[in-house]
């Protein structure tokens, strides 16, 4: 597998978390204090549009790491729960840097 198949999941994956943070602030200010509706659309249509890219890009990861199912499910909707793409992003790139090409894992020291 190529790193830069890891390379988009990891950009992707920290700009849909980040983005739905701004996301879910922009919700308490509408909701909460009744202000920045406008500012809420357009960040939710942004995020919208970001979380279809994570999605693409995740789906590629997943079928060439060749994850169950379930798991690709966990790391497709990890985009939709607040701050839960930032620790998923790590655990896949934790598993996932033994498959990329040129990189090998180092031994186990006893």
């Amino acid at each position: 597998m190529k790193s830069s198949v890891l390379t988009r999941y990891r950009v992707m994956a920290y700009i849909t978390a980040v983005m739905l943070l701004v996301l879910c602030t922009c919700m308490v200010f509408k909701y909460g204090f009744d202000m920045g509706e406008d500012v809420t659309f357009a960040v939710s249509q942004a995020h919208g549009v970001l979380y279809i890219i994570y999605l693409v890009f995740a789906f590629d990861l997943g079928s060439k790491a060749k994850w169950p199912f379930g798991k690709l499910l966990w790391v497709l909707l990890s985009g939709t729960i607040p701050f839960a793409a930032f620790f998923v992003e790590r655990k896949v790139v934790r598993e996932t840097l033994p498959l990329v090409s040129g990189v090998r894992p180092e031994p186990v020291k006893a």
